[in-house]
């Protein structure tokens, strides 16, 4: 079947805040519970995939190729349970990295299955799990795709080193969308966000995980290993461009409503949701600032007692051939963590679908790969601290 591209309607991240933002958990979700602890050898249960072909699969709204004609249908998806036998139960039952750590954490922290064998959450989320040895170390002797073919912008994130306990699903960049046309002007620089002409004009991202790392880079900070000194300047930075009325507010991803009305001008935003409104409005652009920005991803994980952890290492390698995340990347539109896909897309005979290889939101060029990286996540004896500073600023 020759490959189309297909922008969803509805923008995934747009969908998911409107289901399920603002659930937050405090104590364990934001500072770890010592007690809550997995040791390495209590992780596994005893492994049913090779007499038991099936397993359970959790993942977000919008982040997988569905059939035009069939919306139930799942191409790539579907070709798995076909190619190896294995049937897979698909929900996209997350909505909320913190919503779903509630769902499923009282199991994992006393030492029951989830009746999950795969699960989809930020990388930020991700540290939180692999430090309470809540997920598996996965084989990679089943998942030689993997091996070849993952990203080495993402091999090496530091709340998963050598990514043993996770392999990214889709990844993405917080960076600056703004409005060329109606700024007049290009902006190239973190520090442009409190220019005189932005006034009142500007937001950014409510969240202090999606928010911090990109104005650190702003002051020329190695996001990869930042301190505390650093998280307190940006703090003082954005408390003083409230306090001048230069940043409109604080959002989720309501920030493409105002930047599509005009209300607003640039902001902090995402990549994936940027390739959308750009298919509606050219003039909206996203830039990487010459001081860099942040690239993220949202990683499978085999949750502590899975079942099926044989099957679930083999439909994550599926998902590693350049012919699948091809396939996947011309749907979701994210940035794929395979670059090999890119030729795929290349070489396709559909002259939209080809033109997504050249996509640098997809597969980001030499020049941008230079400024992405993966910012250390907030610790569990930081979080406290950081988000009480943040919060009061956000107004939260």
């Amino acid at each position: 079947m020759p490959l189309t591209s297909r922008t969803s309607p509805v923008s995934r991240r747009k969908l998911l805040r409107a289901l399920g933002a603002g659930a937050a958990l405090g104590g364990l979700a934001g500072c770890g519970v010592p007690a809550a602890y997995v040791a390495p050898g209590d992780r596994a249960a005893a492994d049913r995939s090779a007499r038991d072909k099936r397993l359970a699969w959790a993942n977000w709204p919008l982040y997988i190729d569905t059939d035009d004609e069939h919306p139930n249908r799942r191409p790539t998806l579907d070709a798995f349970e076909k190619r190896t036998g294995i049937s897979v139960a698909y929900v996209e039952e997350i909505n909320d990295n913190d919503e779903f750590f509630g769902k499923i954490s009282p199991s994992l922290m006393n030492h029951q299955p989830t009746d999950r064998d795969l699960i989809v959450i930020s990388d930020w989320m991700c540290g939180r799990f692999v430090r309470l040895g809540w997920v598996q170390e996965m084989d990679r002797s089943r998942q030689p795709n993997v091996t070849e073919y993952l990203d080495p912008l993402l091999r090496r994130p530091a709340f998963d080193p050598g990514r043993r306990f996770t392999v990214p699903w889709q990844s993405g960049i917080t960076g600056i969308a703004y409005n060329r046309r109606r700024l007049g002007r290009e902006i190239r620089h973190v520090s442009e966000l409190w220019s005189d002409d932005l006034k009142g004009r500007v937001t950014l991202l409510s969240g202090m995980d999606e928010a911090f790392a990109l104005l650190m880079q702003g002051n020329g900070v190695d996001i990869t290993d930042w301190t505390a000194d650093d998280f307190h300047t940006v703090c003082d930075q954005v408390e003083k461009q409230v306090d001048r009325g230069q940043i409109r507010r604080f959002t989720g991803n309501d920030y493409i409503k105002d930047l599509t009305s005009g209300d607003v001008l640039a902001c902090q935003a995402y990549s994936g949701d940027v390739i959308q409104l750009q298919a509606d409005d050219p003039d909206i652009e996203f830039v990487v600032p010459e001081e860099g920005a942040e690239l993220w991803a949202e990683s499978l994980m085999i949750p502590n007692l899975a079942a099926h952890k044989a099957n679930a290492e083999r439909l994550i390698d599926h998902y590693y051939q350049p012919e699948v995340a091809a396939e996947l990347a011309a749907w979701v539109n994210y940035v794929c963590p395979v670059p090999a896909a890119r030729d795929v897309l290349a070489s396709s005979g559909d002259e939209e679908t080809a033109a997504l290889a050249e996509d640098p939101l997809i597969f980001p060029d030499a020049s941008m790969r230079e400024r992405l990286a993966i910012a250390r996540d907030i610790a569990a004896g930081e979080r406290a601290e950081f988000a009480k500073r943040w919060n009061a600023i956000v107004g939260v």
